[in-house]
């Protein structure tokens, strides 16, 4: 790693960059413990009644994990539509810290209220996971954008993992807390397993709120492109015209067009195994909470160093040729994660799933970033990025709930995600040989 740093950093950059990455380590405590581990295991807990699993919700009736998966589905889908307006306005106006900081603390309240979300409460449990992923999702897309700013391209790769590496440890360390209340509950007053699940929520709103400070304390605000007093109405107006610009340049740059299908759709096989996972490993692999968890939290360490690992590998060989070996690496993972049926072959499946989990996510952002034309407008250009993400979980996660209600199993929808990574990697190969990624070797 001492190649991306062979130029040293003034105090004030290394200062930025760290609070930067600070905000993964904020967040992903969301990522960790309501999308992949104690929330999902709770929302099983409390949506099955003996042998059923199947829940009434206004009015409708659902398997509890396929109502769960629509739920996401539309939290992602809201986003998609919203997050290109917001960038483009938050880009013009020079208010892009602004918007971080309002999708942060929906996102950290709504996780703080799911301490009310109980087994009379579905409705609510059900708005809060919506309102927490629309929060989540939508500081990520101004998050992002900074990523430009605060570092040249050359670094840009180093400084996307540090960024992932710095989520991962710090979702563990608050993981490590919230896990001995359902160890050690007589530390806790001899509470219960679903009273130390609706406490762990709480930890999630007020760790994400309280470390997000040091980043908005040390990001700097943007300038507006113009400094006249508009009217509200013109600032949506240009932040449509904003889109605009960039769509055109997309539609001119073939390399950065083609890296964009590509992470679509291999995008969209990674994040719908993410976010059913443990949903999986419950029902059809039929583990108890204290494995899911501790295998939860051996894939973040794994994934931590994932993201070092692909991070190096990149500046021997390439982005490109980094990206093509996760996806197929996802793909082998995809492909076996058919045939497991015992903890012991979950925990093997979560080892390869672990180390291209913080690689790919890593390495796609900052490919992206050092494929982007020279531009002030980099909100807007991650917004379209954000956009292929959010569309992609939109169709993976509703295609998988689909097909978990036609087969009533959630065996049979994984085979379909092994075709995302196969077209994903062919895609790849699409993107030009010719095709310089600034800051690359």
């Amino acid at each position: 790693m001492q190649s991306a740093l062979e130029t040293p950093l003034s105090d004030e950059q290394r200062k930025l960059i760290n609070a930067w990455a600070l905000y993964d380590w904020a967040n992903s405590s969301y990522a960790l413990i309501i999308t992949s581990a104690i929330f999902p295991l709770y929302y099983v807990l409390v949506t099955s009644q003996g042998n059923s699993d199947r829940v009434n919700l206004w009015g409708m009736n659902f398997v509890n994990t396929t109502l769960y998966s629509y739920a996401l589905a539309f939290a992602y889908l809201v986003i998609a539509a919203l997050s290109p307006l917001l960038s483009g306005i938050a880009d013009y106006g020079g208010n892009k810290k602004q918007f971080m900081q309002f999708f942060c603390y929906l996102g950290s309240s709504s996780c703080a209220l799911m301490y009310f979300f109980t087994q009379q409460s579905l409705g609510l449990g059900i708005i809060l996971v919506i309102l927490a992923c629309i929060g989540f999702s939508g500081s990520t897309v101004f998050y992002n954008a900074y990523l430009p700013e605060i570092a040249e391209p050359k670094l840009q790769d180093y400084v996307s993992a540090k960024g992932f590496g710095m989520g991962y440890l710090g979702s563990v360390i608050l993981m490590g807390i919230d896990l001995s209340m359902f160890l050690m509950p007589q530390w806790y007053g001899g509470i219960s397993v679903a009273m130390a699940s609706r406490l762990s929520f709480v930890s999630v709103g007020v760790w994400w709120l309280a470390f997000a400070q040091v980043t908005f304390y040390y990001l700097p605000k943007t300038r507006p492109k113009h400094l006249l007093n508009l009217p509200w109405t013109a600032y949506i107006w240009n932040g449509y015209k904003e889109l605009i610009k960039v769509w055109h340049k997309l539609k001119a740059t073939k390399g950065l067009r083609s890296f964009l299908c590509a992470f679509f759709v291999y995008n969209m096989g990674v994040q719908t195994v993410l976010l059913v996972a443990t949903l999986f490993a419950t029902k059809e692999v039929h583990m108890e909470s204290s494995q899911l968890i501790i295998n939860i939290m051996l894939i973040q360490f794994l994934a931590l160093a994932g993201a070092y690992l692909f991070s190096y590998i990149s500046k021997i060989k390439g982005n490109i040729f980094s990206l093509k070996l996760a996806v197929s690496i996802w793909a082998v993972g995809c492909m076996g994660g058919y045939y497991i049926y015992t903890p012991n072959q979950f925990y093997v499946a979560s080892i390869v799933v672990g180390l291209v989990m913080g690689g790919i996510q890593a390495l796609s952002r900052s490919t992206y970033s050092k494929m982007l034309p020279l531009t002030m407008d980099h909100a807007a250009f991650f917004s379209f990025y954000d956009v292929c993400e959010k569309i992609g979980v939109v169709l993976g996660m509703a295609l998988f709930g689909f097909l978990e209600s036609y087969t009533s199993s959630m065996r049979k929808p994984i085979l379909s995600l092994i075709g995302f990574f196969i077209l994903g990697f062919f895609l790849l190969t699409l993107i030009p040989r010719d095709h310089k990624l600034r800051g690359s070797r």
